[in-house]
């Protein structure tokens, strides 16, 4: 004999025995637990003998059967015990609607969790190490994505940004609205490209990085530069450098586009050191073969200052050329010439090569008055010197007459 003793569901209680051979549906009433041995199907589309319709015959199953059919997991506990209530739902009543399988939060309306009809194998797959694996039953990682084309998108539920990550040849991070690139990195690109380590220093080429920024390469040939480029119209490159410390300052690296020029100067403000693009090849040049402190210029040294006082004023009637006696005064006194620096000066408070080239010429010049006064007194005294010796042939001619007569 097949006997099927008690069934329960949400508060129906029934009870019924089946002789061997019979498969007919009962309708079932019990007062006590009920158990069903073999298969059940419930619903109203369920044949009056259900038998062989089950997917499969062998298992004990339970077979939902209708055009709308739920499991409802209603809980009366009531008080403060936990009591929401739960449903597992399949597929919209309606003509034309979704077809899924879902589990409900009845008490609340919402659906937390749903598989549309259609999903491939292994569409979510969760292992027993606790892994997930999303399009694989064997993940490697705590989530494992196996697709064509991988990916993550999110966003935000009060407004329109949207971001992808995406995991193919490269990775990428991109907006949503655009599918421009924002961050990538290729498959195959090298250990330690990216690193940024606890103190959030960023390392490129390392996994080491000393500073905020350290950029490294180990290769034989590969250069450890950053190239920084600007394409678009009325757009430089280059870059600052900046700190808040006493004296807070920002300086700029500027490479401009309407020039071609290095520019280097403050921010916003003043650029007092420039590099033009044709620029021949080692015009200045500190140190040089072992020698730490020459410095040599390869060009021609220009200067161009505004307040230049050029001496020609040297050359004015009015200009008092001090006598030399009072120069050499001067010099034995203070060991140098006058309006020049001396050694104290110029090493306490450095040289001002453009004054001192000024002071250089406007002695150049003051020599050169020296040189002609002179000249005029040779010339003078070269005159007297003649006149002197014609004086001389004179007086021996007279000698010569009174000697003469005395004979």
């Amino acid at each position: 004999m097949r006997a099927i003793s008690h069934v329960s569901c949400a508060g129906l209680i029934a009870s019924t025995t089946l002789l061997s051979g019979q498969v007919q549906a009962q309708n079932l009433l019990a007062t006590t637990d009920a158990t069903i041995r073999h298969q059940l199907c419930v619903g109203s589309a369920c044949p009056d003998s259900p038998f062989g319709t089950f997917p499969d015959s062998g298992a004990s199953s339970v077979k939902m059967s209708g055009v709308r059919t739920r499991l409802d997991f209603v809980d009366s506990s009531g008080l403060d015990f936990p009591d929401n209530d739960w449903a597992l739902v399949v597929n919209d009543s309606n003509a034309g609607g979704a077809e899924y399988f879902s589990i409900q939060d009845t008490s609340s309306g919402t659906v937390p969790f749903s598989i549309a009809a259609g999903a491939s194998s292994n569409a979510m797959y969760i292992a027993s190490n606790n892994r997930v694996g999303l399009g694989t039953s064997l993940p490697s990682a705590s989530i494992d994505i196996v697709q064509a084309s991988p990916g993550i998108r999110f966003k935000p539920l009060f407004n329109t940004t949207e971001w992808n990550v995406l995991g193919a040849n490269r990775f990428t991070i991109s907006n949503d609205d655009t599918l421009d690139w924002i961050f990538s990195i290729d498959y195959g690109a090298p250990e330690s490209s990216l690193a940024i380590v606890e103190n959030g220093n960023i390392g490129i080429g390392t996994q080491f990085p000393q500073e905020a920024l350290t950029v490294y390469t180990g290769a034989d040939g590969a250069n450890a530069f950053a190239l920084f480029t600007a394409e678009g119209p009325n757009s430089d490159s280059g870059f600052l450098i900046r700190q808040l410390g006493d004296i807070p300052t920002t300086w700029e690296f500027r490479n401009q586009q309407s020039s071609g020029r290095l520019n280097v100067g403050i921010a916003g403000g003043n650029t007092p050191f420039k590099i033009d693009n044709t620029a021949a090849n080692n015009l200045l040049k500190l140190g040089r073969n072992g020698r730490p402190d020459e410095v040599v210029v390869t060009g021609k040294l220009v200067v161009n200052n505004t307040e230049l006082n050029v001496p020609d004023y040297v050359f004015a009637a009015d200009y008092p050329l001090r006598p030399l006696a009072e120069v050499r005064e001067f010099i034995d006194t203070n060991s140098h010439l006058p309006d020049v620096p001396s050694e104290a000066e110029i090493k306490a408070n450095g040289v001002d090569m453009t004054a001192m080239q000024m002071t250089l010429l406007k002695k150049v010049e003051e020599l050169t008055l020296y040189t002609l006064a002179q000249e005029d007194i040779i010339a003078k005294q070269q005159v007297e010197l003649r006149e002197l010796d014609q004086l001389k042939a004179q007086m021996a001619r007279i000698e010569a007459l009174l000697s003469k007569r005395a004979e």
